[in-house]
């Protein structure tokens, strides 16, 4: 097809509309999800602070702008698949290649997003790109996407080129760029959820302590200065910007009885790089 004014249009509103399924899907999966948990999930609520239905109009306002930025930074895709940077795998799917493929993208992704979140932190970027994000202190899962401006675009600009590296191995399978997105929205959504529905021990154990949890970034976003990590917890222990009290503060969440009263982390003050 060639690259015509018409053809970029068509590939904008394509973009905006796969990414609204693809948010909505997630946040709204794990919004009801916890709803539909209510009365058994209650005493696993992180922070004492309830959001609002301000934050969370805020949040998803927020988040469709993001989409339409992300919609313009996929032209970048269309330009890398012009140069030959991007290929796409049109015959069967092979299994071993979305496997590899799938790892691969998670795992590039999560070290730049760790390098990129804590670059974003520094005094000179926090006001500019990453405040708007860290105005959900109390997160839901509408939270998401709500980015400002400049960080949709680092946000965005990664995926065409974590597509482009793994093209030099292999033409990327179209499956692995979907199961990746489809992980990206879901442990994204779950991260904001403001509910730990992961079992006591999880943080420490062997099989599941490198994975974060929704305290680990919650903590995040009510102190700000730990937890940077995405996926995995490995980048924050190995540069030491895990939250000291990280575990204490999941083992209180998880280990609390029903029938006490939520009783959060004390951690509310303004979030700072």
């Amino acid at each position: 097809m060639p690259i015509t004014l018409a053809f970029l249009a068509y590939r904008i509103f394509d973009s905006i509309w796969i990414e609204s399924i693809r948010y909505f899907a997630g946040a709204a999966g794990v919004a009801l999800l916890c709803w539909l948990l209510a009365g058994r999930i209650a005493h696993r609520r992180i922070q004492t602070r309830h959001a609002t239905n301000a934050d969370r109009l805020r949040e998803v306002r927020q988040s469709m702008w993001s989409m339409a930025v992300f919609a313009f930074v996929d032209l970048m895709t269309v330009a890398l698949i012009v140069a030959g940077a991007i290929a796409f795998n049109l015959g069967p799917p092979v299994l071993a290649t979305i496997l590899w493929q799938t790892a691969a993208l998670i795992l590039m992704h999560d070290a730049y997003f760790y390098w990129m979140h804590r670059w974003m932190h520094s005094k000179a970027m926090f006001r500019l790109l990453h405040s708007v994000h860290h105005l959900s202190r109390t997160p839901t899962s509408w939270a998401a996407y709500s980015f400002a401006t400049g960080e949709a675009v680092f946000e965005g600009i990664i995926t065409p080129l974590m597509i482009a590296a793994i093209t030099i191995a292999a033409p990327a399978e179209p499956w692995a760029v979907f199961i990746f997105l489809a992980h990206q929205i879901a442990r994204n959504a779950f991260g904001h959820a403001g509910f730990e529905l992961a079992w006591p021990g999880f943080t420490r154990s062997p099989w599941t302590g490198w994975m974060t949890t929704t305290t680990h970034h919650d903590l995040h976003h009510s102190e700000g200065r730990y937890n940077f990590g995405l996926y995995f917890t490995w980048w924050d222990r190995w540069m030491g910007t895990e939250h000291p009290r990280y575990h204490e503060r999941f083992e209180a969440v998880v280990n609390r009885r029903r029938e006490t009263a939520a009783q959060g982390s004390p951690g509310h003050g303004a979030v700072s790089p």
